[in-house]
């Protein structure tokens, strides 16, 4: 989901970019964006990607499974454009009509991404469990309802 739809509920055709961008980096690393076994200590394949494209590092986040089927070139390409759909702010993410262009002409100039706005994931225990703290100063009762 866009930071923009987490944080207050805002929903446009930019958070489609976002989500764009998330699958397309996920196919490239053949990783979910909550996978917890990530080749390196990230919290999401997006700060992930970020990490090893701005080290210019990009072929050790792709799949091996499709290494063979395309040029390095090609996948470093979608990883830049990946990058660029998931910008915190909406308006710094690329239109619709943008992203075919990147994707259809490989001569076409990409703008620079700035790094992307990641969540951190919450650390809920071995057991799957909340944490239970302390929540109030004055010693009142108060109840802290968590989904699984």
């Amino acid at each position: 989901m866009s930071p923009e739809y987490v944080l207050k509920g805002v929903f446009s055709v930019k958070s489609d970019v976002y989500s764009f961008g998330v699958l397309l980096l996920e196919i490239v690393s053949g990783s979910k964006i909550s996978s917890v076994h990530l080749k390196a200590d990230f919290s999401s394949i997006i700060a992930y990607a970020w990490s090893l494209w701005k080290d210019g590092n990009t072929q050790d986040f792709v799949d091996s499974s499709i290494v063979g089927s395309c040029s390095l070139n090609e996948t470093s390409r979608c990883i830049h454009i990946g990058l660029l759909c998931v910008q915190g702010r909406p308006n710094a993410r690329p239109l619709v009509s943008s992203i075919v262009s990147f994707l259809e002409n490989g001569d076409i100039s990409l703008p620079t991404p700035k790094e992307p706005m990641y969540f951190a994931e919450d650390n809920y225990g071995t057991d799957g469990a909340a944490e239970n703290t302390a929540k109030s100063a004055n010693n009142m009762s108060i109840t802290v309802l968590e989904g699984r």
